[in-house]
């Protein structure tokens, strides 16, 4: 795969569902020139799927469709990638991997809001607890370009929000000539 130089950083976003993925990634977006990709969102509109599990009341993800979808324009830089997941992705493709955490009694809320069946609370709310998803990312990144991030409060996402837009900014500066 070939990549050229960049202009704008890719970060992943990824964390359980219900830890402020999407809220972060839309603010991102509306503070910086990168686009939202709501994976959940491209996956059911482009038909990136094998259909839908209804014991777990979501997609089953075409991954490789997924990624022919996103490699373009993850060469070209600028995305956020707002997904629970984050191993399908070529390391060289993502400047940043950012996972988002919640208490899970915060969690169980959150979900529970959204009108989740208690099972899919109860899995989601496990997934959090045994760090599930910051797992997969130290796995498939380099530590180095790693980030984990609190997002139990407004505060949390006020200061990961600031954090981040520094982190562009400093991208900036060390890969555009």
């Amino acid at each position: 795969m070939a990549t050229e130089q960049r202009d704008l950083p890719n970060i992943i976003l990824c964390g359980t569902p219900g830890t402020g993925k999407t809220t972060l990634a839309e603010q991102l977006a509306d503070a910086s020139e990168l686009e939202h990709l709501c994976m959940g969102t491209i996956v059911k509109e482009h038909h990136l799927h094998f259909g839908f599990d209804e014991k777990w009341q979501t997609y089953d993800v075409d991954e490789e469709k997924v990624l022919d979808y996103l490699e373009p324009r993850l060469i070209k830089g600028g995305c956020i990638v707002d997904w629970h997941t984050c191993g399908i992705f070529p390391e060289e493709l993502i400047d940043l991997a950012i996972v988002l955490r919640t208490d899970h009694s915060k969690l169980w809320e959150r979900l529970e809001a959204r009108g989740y069946s208690l099972h899919k609370i109860q899995e989601n709310n496990e997934a959090e607890i045994m760090q599930v998803c910051l797992e997969e990312v130290r796995e498939s990144f380099d530590l180095k370009m790693i980030v984990e991030l609190e997002s139990n409060s407004t505060d949390d996402m006020e200061s990961n929000l600031t954090r981040i837009l520094q982190w562009i900014d400093a991208w900036k500066e060390d890969h555009v000539n």
